[in-house]
C-alpha cells in the first residue's frame, strides 16, 4: 500500500465527507431556523457524507471514520492493534479540521443567528452544531444506554452488510448501504442525544468549540455529558458485533456445505475485503 495515498485518504476521507457534510447540514438547519432544512435533512447529510467517505477512502484505507468501529475491529481481530492509534489520531484530526472548516464557512451565519453570544444551552445555543448534547429530560444513565444501543445496532448491521455467507450489500453498493444505515439510525434513535455513535466524531469538535469561544461549558453541559459518547460507543460497538457473531455468524453452514451453492457466498468473512466491515460514520 502506497504510504502517501494511505495518509491522504486517512485525513481527507473523514474531513471532506462525513464530518464536514454532516456538521454543515446541522449548521444550515440551525442558523437558517428551519428555512433551509429540518431534522431529516441533517440525517441525510450525515448519511450521504458517510457514503462519500467510503467512496473517497474505502479502497485505500478501509475508510475508517468511526473510532468505535476501529476499536471493535481490533477486538475481533480484523484490524491490528498497532494500527488503532493511527486510525484514532486521523479520525480526531479530521473531525477537528471539519469543525474548524464549518465554523469558518458559517462564521457570519452563526454570529448573526446568536448575536455574537456563543452559548451551549438556551434558545440561541449553537454548540450543538458541532457536538452532541442530551435532551433536557435525559439522564446520564439513560443517555449511556442510548449510545450503547445505537452503536450496537450500527455494528450489528455493518457486520451483516459485510458477511458474504449471509446477505451482504451488493458489490459496488456498499457506500449507499452504509449511508442508509446511518440515516436509519438518525431517524429512529436520534432525538435523545443526537446519535453520536462515534467517539472521535464527538470529542474533537467539542474540543474545537471549547477553544473557539464556547468555553468549558461544552464539558459541563448535560451534567457532564461529554464522556458518555466517548465511553458508551466503543462498548456498544463490541456488544453489537459480538451479538452478530454469536447469534448469526457462528451458525453459518460449514464451508464445504456452502460450496454446493454460490461461490460468492462461500467467502469466509475474515478473508473478505468488503469495505463495510471497516467503515462508518
Amino acid at each position: 500500500m502506497n504510504g502517501r495515498f494511505f495518509s491522504v485518504s486517512f485525513l481527507f476521507s473523514p474531513w471532506t465527507s462525513e464530518k464536514a457534510f454532516g456538521l454543515g447540514s446541522v449548521a444550515q438547519v440551525v442558523t437558517g431556523q428551519g428555512a433551509f432544512g429540518q431534522y431529516f435533512s441533517i440525517n441525510v447529510g450525515f448519511g450521504l457524507g458517510v457514503a462519500m467517505g467510503v467512496h473517497v477512502g474505502g479502497k485505500v484505507s478501509g475508510a475508517h471514520m468511526n473510532g468505535a468501529v476501529s476499536f471493535t475491529m481490533c477486538v475481533f481481530g480484523r484490524l491490528a492493534w498497532k494500527m488503532l492509534p493511527l486510525y484514532i489520531f486521523a479520525q480526531l484530526l479530521g473531525s477537528f479540521l471539519a469543525a474548524g472548516t464549518i465554523y469558518g464557512i458559517y462564521y457570519e451565519a452563526i454570529h448573526d443567528y446568536c448575536g455574537g453570544n456563543l452559548t451551549v444551552t438556551g434558545a440561541k445555543a449553537t454548540a450543538g452544531i458541532f457536538a452532541t448534547y442530551p435532551a433536557p429530560y435525559l439522564s446520564l444513565m439513560a443517555g449511556f444506554v442510548d449510545q450503547v444501543f445505537g452503536t450496537a445496532m450500527l455494528l450489528l448491521c455493518l457486520m451483516a452488510l459485510s458477511d458474504q455467507k449471509n446477505k451482504p450489500a451488493a458489490a459496488g453498493g456498499e457506500p449507499a448501504a452504509v449511508g442508509l444505515l446511518v440515516v436509519l439510525i438518525g431517524i429512529s434513535l436520534g432525538s435523545n442525544s443526537g446519535y453520536a455513535i462515534n467517539p472521535t466524531r464527538d470529542i474533537a469538535p467539542r474540543i474545537f468549540t471549547a477553544i473557539a469561544g464556547w468555553g468549558t461549558d461544552v464539558f459541563r453541559a448535560g451534567n457532564g455529558w461529554w464522556w458518555v459518547p466517548l465511553v458508551a460507543t466503543p462498548v456498544g460497538g463490541v456488544l453489537g458485533a459480538g451479538i452478530y457473531k454469536v447469534f448469526v455468524e457462528l451458525h453459518h453452514p460449514p464451508h464445504s456445505e456452502q460450496a454446493e451453492g454460490s461461490a460468492e457466498e462461500s467467502i469466509p468473512l475474515e478473508k473478505d475485503q468488503n469495505i463495510c466491515a471497516n467503515v462508518c460514520v
